[in-house]
C-alpha cells in the first residue's frame, strides 16, 4: 500500500509531504496506481521547480517506494502561494486516486 502523509503547519499550509510503500495493484512495471501516484507527485515537484523557481529538499528511496519533499523555509509571498496551490492540486489528484483505488493508497495529514 502507498501511504501519503501531508505535513501542515499550524496555519494549515503544506510544509512537506511523504510517500512510502508500493501499491502492488498489478505486476511490476504495470502497476497503474503506482504510476498514477508517481506521475502526480513528481509532476507537482517538477512544476514547483520550473514554475516557482524553487529547489525543494528531496529525499528519495534508492529503489523507489519512498519520496519525502520539504519546502525551503525562505519561500515567501507570491511564490509561497503558488507553491501551495500546486501542492493542494497534487493533494486533490491523490485524493481522486484514493477515492477509486482506496485499497492501494491512504492519505493522512499531520
Amino acid at each position: 500500500m502507498i501511504n501519503v502523509t501531508i505535513y501542515r503547519k499550524s496555519n494549515k499550509k503544506v510544509s512537506a509531504f511523504e510517500l512510502s510503500g508500493h501499491a502492488e495493484s498489478g505486476p511490476a512495471g504495470h502497476d497503474l496506481v503506482c504510476a498514477a501516484v508517481s506521475a502526480v507527485s513528481f509532476g507537482s515537484v517538477n512544476a514547483m521547480i520550473k514554475l516557482c523557481e524553487i529547489e525543494p529538499i528531496i529525499d528519495q528511496g534508492g529503489e523507489g517506494g519512498y519520496l519525502y519533499v520539504t519546502l525551503p523555509t525562505q519561500v515567501t509571498g507570491v511564490t509561497f502561494e503558488r507553491v501551495q496551490l500546486l501542492l493542494e492540486g497534487m493533494i486533490v489528484s491523490l485524493e481522486t486516486i484514493a477515492r477509486d483505488y482506496g485499497q492501494y493508497i491512504t492519505i493522512s495529514d499531520k
